[in-house]
């Protein structure tokens, strides 16, 4: 099988990755429930996975990370912990909707409202609009860091100092970055970095997290148990174990901690890597007059994350991902990839596309193999 669908969830995993899982299921113990020896290791687990993360992520505070089941629970902690009735948001039509969705929940339930900064059908932001489009009641700037779509890198840093010179705060969506790009929390300055772990970061699925600069008070998300100052009937916020209420996931985060350290010890060759086989891939698709291909038209993992998204002119996407798998072996994804604002602004909202995500394992020759699938399939 040739598994390029990495921009869903990193596949394989490090070998540590695996074996990390499995110990810490087998170890018992549950972190912050008493002074026994299992429920001690399994704290000293968390706390080496959270020092891994910051140090990776340069996070300038690591008690101001937050562990959560996925990049989806971060975003949703921030709307809904900060953004009150009359509240104004401006984001970029490069958005998921794990940050559409609750947005639209929040203008039914709060009355916030929000809008979209304009852009190219490659993703490109009109950065000059952005400042006439900030009101008196303008909360909060949301962006993608990397589509997931289209592959467009989003210029963060200078999307943060527009919003900080008026007094907005800022919320990254890293799902597509972390792990796949050099990423510096504390050089992008921004009031909130969402992430995912089982992604770039190569960790499991169910794990991710949210930081949330210092000085910045947030409401919890889900209240109850911590493990903490159990004596209060209230919880009132306190960095990191207020927003870390019930039995986190413990085999998840372990192999997290053991995910962000290959990712932190390879990550200039797998950057190298991922940059040399986009070249390659792009190359082909942008030289076939049969395929249309969407974002940016580089490789340079400066404009595009190792993904690139496009359609067959006369095959229907799923009909084309379901080829690659049942005839070639060869794993994709298709349709809307829970970003029909990207599809809208690329102009293929109608019909979906195409989504090639490569990953540190995956070989050159399982791009050949890619290329000679698509080729067969364009002269059938």
């Amino acid at each position: 099988m040739v598994y390029l669908d990495n921009g869903a969830t990193s596949w394989p995993k490090p070998e540590q990755v695996y074996r990390a899982v499995d110990e810490c299921l087998r170890s018992g113990g549950n972190p912050g429930r008493g002074v026994n020896q299992s429920s001690l290791e399994m704290s000293r687990i968390i706390f080496e996975a959270r020092y891994e993360l910051a140090n990776f992520l340069n996070i300038p505070n690591e008690d101001r990370l937050i562990f959560t089941k996925n990049v989806t629970e971060a975003i949703n902690m921030v709307l809904k912990g900060i953004l009150e009735t009359g509240d104004h948001v401006l984001i970029s039509p490069m958005e998921h909707n794990s940050v559409v969705r609750p947005l639209e929940y929040l203008k039914e339930n709060r009355g916030i409202s929000y809008d979209l900064i304009p852009s190219d059908s490659q993703g490109r932001l009109n950065i000059s609009e952005i400042e006439s489009l900030i009101t008196e009641n303008t909360k909060l700037l949301v962006f993608t860091h990397a589509s997931n779509v289209l592959g467009t890198v989003l210029p963060a840093r200078q999307l943060v100092q527009i919003a900080k010179s008026h007094g907005l705060y800022t919320l990254i969506d890293g799902a597509q970055s972390a792990g796949n790009m050099e990423v510096d929390v504390k050089a992008l300055k921004a009031d909130f970095f969402a992430f995912t772990g089982h992604k770039g970061l190569l960790g499991p699925q169910g794990t991710g997290g949210l930081f949330v600069r210092e000085g910045i008070e947030l409401e919890p998300l889900i209240h109850g148990g911590t493990g903490s100052n159990s004596r209060s009937l209230k919880q009132d916020g306190m960095f990191p174990d207020d927003f870390e209420s019930g039995t986190v996931n413990m085999p998840g985060i372990a192999g997290l901690k053991e995910g962000v350290k290959y990712s932190r010890d390879n990550l200039t060759d797998i950057i190298s890597s991922k940059q040399h086989l986009m070249e390659k891939l792009m190359d082909y698709l942008l030289d076939k007059s049969e395929i249309d291909v969407y974002g940016p038209p580089s490789s340079s993992i400066s404009e595009r994350v190792g993904l690139v998204t496009f359609n067959l002119k006369n095959i229907a996407a799923d009909k084309v991902g379901q080829i690659l798998d049942s005839e070639y072996e060869i794993i994709t994804r298709t349709g809307l990839h829970c970003s029909p604002l990207a599809h809208r602004t690329a102009g293929s909202i109608d019909f979906g596309g195409v989504r090639v995500s490569i990953g540190p394992f995956t070989r050159e020759d399982e791009i050949d193999q890619l290329i000679q699938a698509l080729d067969q399939i364009i002269n059938q």
